[in-house]
């Protein structure tokens, strides 16, 4: 599957952006958010845009190792109803920190690869699930077009092993031998994922699987990111539903 542009990739985060800014500003900020238990808007709102500060801080200062977000100047604003303007200033800044900034450039970031071209498309996906999210929190059934939720997928599966908290659940999952089949209804995109070896692999195509999924490839993705639960009418599953429940417990974010 052919990845965006570093550009496009940015163009895309902007886009997504003020999606996710125009249902935040509209919403009451008090409002809970169902898919993050205990959040309210405000705080779905705080953690969004903190992953667009975080970010600007790593590259603007070509961070060698881990930096905390809780150690990042935010500038949050003391009125939680001026937090979708943060975030779109928040965001903004990060963009325009990413165009100035040389993609091959060698940065410490979260996931597998260690260059500023890794934060454009991680925090696209941020964006996606987040808009997700608050168009959840407003009632509204989120919609995420094939293309982007493919290459979404592929990126989680491709940065899991990364995620330290994540790795070490993964290696306690002891499903091994079994496969998880993701099918995409709405385009060939198909994954065959196989816990084992103290991780997991994946690969795309056709199989036989202990589970399937089947959905349109926005579900999938929103499954994969535990915003749909394995019961949704939206998904089709087949074989041993255990697997399945204990992946998205293992690798849930």
């Amino acid at each position: 599957m052919a990845h965006r542009t570093y550009e496009e990739y940015c163009a895309a985060v902007e886009a997504e952006v003020a999606r996710f800014v125009a249902i935040v500003g509209e919403a009451d900020p008090a409002a809970s958010v169902p898919t993050c238990p205990g959040w309210t808007i405000a705080d779905l709102t705080r953690h969004h845009g903190t992953t667009y500060r975080w970010m600007t801080h790593l590259v603007r200062t070509r961070a060698t190792e881990r930096v905390w977000s809780r150690d990042v100047p935010l500038d949050l604003p003391e009125d939680v109803r001026a937090y979708p303007a943060w975030v779109a200033e928040s965001a903004a800044i990060l963009l325009e920190t990413l165009r100035a900034t040389d993609p091959d450039r060698p940065n410490w970031t979260i996931g597998a690869d260690r260059h500023v071209r890794f934060f454009p498309r991680r925090v696209l996906f941020e964006a996606v699930v987040h808009t997700a999210d608050a168009e959840i929190a407003v009632g509204r059934q989120p919609r995420v077009d094939a293309a982007t939720a493919a290459d979404g997928i592929e990126e989680l599966l491709e940065n899991l092993p990364a995620f330290g908290w994540v790795a070490d659940r993964v290696r306690e999952l002891d499903r091994d031998g079994e496969t998880l089949h993701l099918h995409a209804t709405d385009g060939d995109g198909e994954w065959m994922i196989r816990p084992g070896d103290g991780g997991f692999t994946w690969e795309r195509g056709h199989g036989k699987g202990t589970t399937a999924v089947r959905a349109a490839t926005g579900d999938l993705l929103l499954l994969v990111y535990g915003r749909l639960r394995p019961d949704d009418e939206r998904l089709e599953v087949f074989g041993d539903r255990d697997l399945l429940s204990a992946w998205l417990a293992a690798t849930g974010l």
